[in-house]
């Protein structure tokens, strides 16, 4: 149905609101066919960002090009983009058959076809049987449904999308992405999404830029982004992660042993996080995620598990059905977060119990001190 899609190139773009810059100095390549996430808190810039590209907000500096195309003075009616907003905006006097329908009128679509496009478009997201309705009478699903079907319909070359999927209830937006990434991989459409939930962007994208304070602190593959996060600011907001902080003491190959003055000595991988090695007396920071972190047996004789040994008690315990999150105090100042799978299997550790806590070199990661990596 999608005839062509673009291929988007952002070069230093920046738009400032009084002093304040919504966006600063980005540059970004998002090829054809791309599922490309901008990710971050309310405020960092993603949704200004998605205006701009639409025409919708003027940059005060840097170009947007659709192929080779500037794009900075065409009007947004011009762009051929389609654009689904987290309000769905369709017109309740209006059916189903009409909303999807309304821009092809626009565009003097003739009425034979207009017919043969609607049905293709209700077909394609499960709302066959459904053109007599109105959006009264539809659930929150059907209505993002029906917002997308308009904006399919037209067959724009770009799709860009603005959190549609925050008003849904959480089985439902599980469905909806699903759907939604369905939908992207059998048109080929480049679609460029916003969202703040870090688990939706990491489940559908193709790519994902990381926005702070308007600028973009890392982009690539969701792999890339939860397992080599290039700061302390990426690592904290997508996924979970833990913090310790260590003093390079010894060098062994692609080993670092780091000494923590509240947990000891610590041995992590340092080739995966640095094209060299760190010096000694440096100051790093080391990230673990939760689901690297295992309880250890006490009776354990594992040289490397003799190194990364770290003491706590459990403060707080959470069944989730797949897993066992848990709290626990290592220190006064220090609590780790320790996911425990295949709950079915394991006992739920009590309040105040003392464990012993271990992970793996390979699976952490280290980031300088001042938060690059």
């Amino acid at each position: 149905m999608i005839s062509k899609a673009a291929e988007v190139r952002i070069q230093n773009l920046s738009k400032r609101f009084g002093q304040l810059y919504a966006v600063k100095d980005v540059t970004l390549h998002i090829q054809k066919g791309d599922f490309y996430t901008f990710l971050g808190p309310s405020g960092c810039g993603k949704t200004t960002l998605l205006r701009i590209i639409a025409g919708f907000t003027t940059p005060d500096e840097g170009d947007v090009y659709f192929d080779d195309q500037r794009m900075n003075n065409i009007p947004p009616w011009e762009r051929n983009i389609g654009m689904v907003f987290q309000s769905y905006a369709l017109w309740p006097h209006l059916t189903v058959f009409e909303n999807i329908a309304f821009g092809l009128k626009e565009r003097k679509i003739p009425k034979s076809s207009l017919h043969d496009k609607v049905y293709t478009a209700l077909k394609m997201v499960n709302l066959e049987g459904m053109e007599n309705r109105r959006p009264s009478q539809l659930s929150g699903g059907q209505q993002q449904r029906v917002a997308l079907a308009r904006t399919l319909v037209i067959e724009p070359r770009l799709l860009l999308l603005d959190e549609p999927l925050s008003n849904l209830d959480a089985k439902l937006r599980i469905q909806m992405r699903n759907e939604l990434v369905r939908l992207q991989q059998e048109l080929g459409i480049t679609t460029i999404y916003v969202t703040h939930d870090q688990e939706e962007a990491l489940a559908i994208s193709t790519q994902i830029a990381v926005m702070s304070k308007g600028e973009v602190i890392q982009q690539g593959s969701p792999k890339e982004i939860y397992e080599a996060p290039w700061n302390r600011a990426v690592a904290e907001f997508v996924g979970t992660s833990n913090f310790l902080e260590g003093t390079v003491t010894k060098i062994e190959g692609d080993y670092v042993h780091l000494e923590s003055q509240d947990i000891g000595n610590l041995f992590v991988l340092w080739k995966t996080s640095f094209n060299e090695p760190p010096n000694i007396g440096k100051s790093l920071i080391i990230n673990i995620r939760p689901e690297s972190i295992q309880f250890l047996n006490v009776t354990s004789s594992d040289e490397t598990s003799q190194l990364n040994r770290i003491k706590g008690k459990i403060i707080n315990s959470f069944y989730l059905g797949s897993l066992i999150q848990y709290e626990i105090e290592i220190t006064s100042d220090i609590r780790l977060r320790v996911n425990a799978s295949n709950p079915r299997n394991l006992p739920i550790l009590q309040r105040k119990e003392p464990v012993i806590l271990t992970f793996s070199p390979q699976d952490a990661m280290l980031l300088h001190s001042d938060g690059d990596q």
